[in-house]
C-alpha cells in the first residue's frame, strides 16, 4: 500500500471534516462554487477508503478526474474571490455571495485558498502514486 494512498485518503478526509465544521459548527454558509467543490472531494474519502481498505491500486485512475475538478473549480473561485475575475461571471447570483468574505486567517488564508491547497496537494500526491507505479511496473 503507497504512502500517497494514505496521505490522500487523511487529507480528503481531513478537508471534508473541514467543510463540514465551517458550514455546520461556524454557520458560515457554502456558497455555489463552494458546494460544487464538495461535490469532488467528498467522493474521494470512500475512493482512497476503499483502496486503503482493499489495497486496490486501481483507485487512481478514479480519482485523478475528481481531484482535477477540483482543483479547477477551486482556482476559478480563487480568481473569482481575489477580483480577477469579475462577479458578474460567478455563478453564485443567489443566495452567499462566491466572493464575500467570511474567514480570512493572517489576512490571506481563506476557505476557497484552503480548499485549492487541498485539492492541489491531493493532485500532486497522485502524481507522484502514478509515476512511482509506472516506475515498479517496468
Amino acid at each position: 500500500m503507497s504512502l500517497f494512498l494514505k496521505a490522500n485518503f487523511l487529507l480528503s478526509l481531513v478537508a471534508t471534516f473541514g467543510s463540514l465544521f465551517f458550514s455546520e459548527v461556524m454557520r458560515y454558509p457554502p456558497c455555489a462554487l463552494c458546494w460544487y467543490q464538495r461535490i469532488f472531494l467528498y467522493p474521494l474519502v470512500f475512493v482512497f477508503g476503499v483502496a486503503v481498505w482493499t489495497d486496490d491500486s486501481g483507485y487512481r485512475k478514479y480519482a485523478f478526474p475528481f481531484a482535477v475538478t477540483g482543483t479547477l473549480i477551486a482556482a476559478y473561485h480563487n480568481l473569482l474571490y481575489y477580483g480577477f475575475i469579475a462577479e458578474a461571471l460567478a455563478p453564485c447570483t443567489q443566495g452567499v455571495s462566491c466572493s464575500s468574505k467570511q474567514l480570512e486567517l493572517f489576512g490571506f488564508v481563506t476557505i476557497p485558498l484552503l480548499s485549492m491547497v487541498g485539492f492541489l496537494v491531493i493532485v500532486g500526491l497522485l502524481v507522484f502514486d502514478i509515476k512511482g507505479a509506472h516506475k515498479d511496473s517496468k
